[in-house]
């Protein structure tokens, strides 16, 4: 064994563990929550099939976030696994105040005032945290309350600011609900004050991914990108698309994120809910087609908050997101605040798995197929013919190295029958990919030579597990190594 082999595998490996948590190729992101913010707990998660952890900065502390992010880095110490954090930042989210008695029943024609005066919200008046919602809005406008339980109409803006609705659908109102308006272009920028504040406790923890909330345009990601590049951050951006602003400047806002997530809950507020199925399956074509991992979110399993089984209908929701291609599927309030997050993982696991064994593979080569007018079309054309010959020849592996993940990302997207092992000398990538499509990723920093390289990359896949002898490996990697170049070689090696 080669010394600089004997360097990677220097730590005993739990095989068993890390071969079941890379046994699902669509990743699963769980949000950490009271139910489960305990290092014992978080590792339960980890070992039923978690690879991302989601922080809601709509709720807790510094304090407390930190001490998660404390126990995920040091389970990635101990364990098999390569967990990658997501900071979700709040963004501009709209809300009721506080509700006399926390529920207030309001029907159908009542009369109700909105104000931005804090208060105690009655039939009277009801403070909502949108300074500017009377410059905003127009009279006939529709405002949804708690995820569209609640519809008022705009009847009148008064000269002090407040704005008087009519109740068009009644129910239970209570406090700190959020408020959503569909017909209302809204002024707030996309980085409040307080995303502002926990992006710099971002940056210093070095978390991997960060989600901006209620992005509208392209402009709204070049400001994050700026934040980010000002302090030399190397964490990603994920797009959260939950506003119809954002379907318009759709192409733009894939090309300048890392990735996207379709919010489906804000999404089928702000739309017409019957719309939502066919924006989620359009914008994971739009991202895989670029190469940008694509997560579907909000109310995946959210019946096993109180239960131990899904309906049926969550089960198919799952297993569609499966089949459109998508490289993440999201928990919320099921891990945050559940009463069986480990179960809930598991049984998504299941549902994932099953799907991946059929017959049935997201497979669109041809509209795919690496365009000449790409800056990158020489390395396009490499990993893409790289994922056909392993069709071709059955692989038992295909194996990329990557310094900036794109070539991760590229291979992914190209959604390869083979497993897809990526190594790479930056340990930030290794976390980061976690969150792609099929990726298994290896730190691995030698600069000898190619064939070094490729013997020391399948001796540790073998030591892993995840290779025997006489199995078919295909590398792709560029030449000259000191050079590092985009991809441009593809090898084939019979394991001895």
């Amino acid at each position: 064994m080669s010394k600089s082999l004997e360097k990677y595998l220097h730590k005993q490996m739990d095989k068993e563990a890390g071969l079941i948590h890379s046994s699902h190729r669509t990743k699963i992101v769980a949000t950490v929550g009271p139910a489960c913010d305990t290092y014992e707990k978080l590792l339960d998660l980890a070992k039923a099939g978690v690879n991302v952890f989601r922080l809601n900065f709509s709720h807790g502390s510094h304090e407390d976030k930190a001490k998660i992010i404390a126990m995920l880095r040091e389970m990635n110490d101990k364990e098999p696994f390569n967990i990658s954090i997501l900071a979700d930042l709040q963004g501009p989210k709209l809300r009721v105040g506080e509700i006399e008695n926390n529920a207030l029943e309001v029907k159908a024609g009542d009369i109700l005032t909105f104000t931005n005066t804090k208060c105690v919200g009655t039939l009277e008046k009801i403070y909502v945290s949108y300074p500017n919602l009377a410059g905003d809005v127009r009279v006939g406008n529709i405002i949804m309350i708690d995820d569209g339980k609640i519809e008022v109409k705009v009847v009148d803006i008064t000269k002090d600011g407040d704005v008087k609705v009519e109740v068009t659908l009644g129910g239970i109102l209570s406090s700190k609900k959020g408020i959503n308006l569909p017909d209302t272009k809204i002024s707030l920028p996309a980085l409040t004050e307080k995303d502002l504040i926990d992006l710099e406790f971002i940056i210093e923890q070095k978390c991997d991914w960060v989600a901006l909330s209620f992005v509208r345009s392209v402009k709204d990601i070049v400001i994050l990108r700026s934040k980010l590049q000002e302090k030399k951050s190397k964490t990603k951006i994920i797009a959260k698309i939950e506003k119809p602003e954002a379907l318009v400047n759709i192409r733009d806002i894939i090309v300048e994120s890392d990735a996207i997530m379709i919010a489906r809950g804000d999404l089928g507020v702000e739309l017409p809910i019957e719309q939502v199925p066919l924006i989620q399956r359009e914008l994971i074509r739009k991202c895989i087609h670029r190469g940008k991992p694509v997560i579907v979110a909000t109310q995946m399993m959210e019946s096993m908050i109180d239960r131990v089984k899904p309906n049926r209908s969550e089960i198919t929701d799952v297993a569609n997101a499966v089949l459109e291609g998508a490289d993440a599927v999201m928990l919320s309030g099921e891990t945050a605040t559940g009463a069986h997050p480990a179960l809930v993982v598991e049984t998504m696991c299941k549902i994932i798995r099953q799907v991946e064994a059929t017959e049935y593979r997201y497979n669109r080569e041809e509209d795919l197929r690496p365009q000449p007018h790409s800056p990158s079309f020489l390395s396009d054309a490499a990993c893409y013919n790289a994922c056909k010959i392993a069709k071709d020849v059955d692989a038992n592996a295909l194996v990329g190295m990557t310094q900036s993940g794109y070539t991760a990302f590229t291979l992914s997207s190209y959604r390869p029958k083979s497993p897809l092992f990526i190594f790479t000398k930056e340990k930030f990538l290794v976390n980061q990919l976690s969150l792609s499509w099929g990726v298994r990723a290896f730190y691995y920093d030698e600069e000898n030579s190619l064939d070094d390289i490729i013997f020391d990359q399948i001796n540790i896949l073998k030591e892993r597990g995840y290779l025997t002898e006489g199995d078919v490996v295909v590398n792709t990697c560029s030449t000259p190594v000191h050079l590092h170049l985009p991809t441009n070689m593809i090898k084939i090696t019979k394991v001895e």
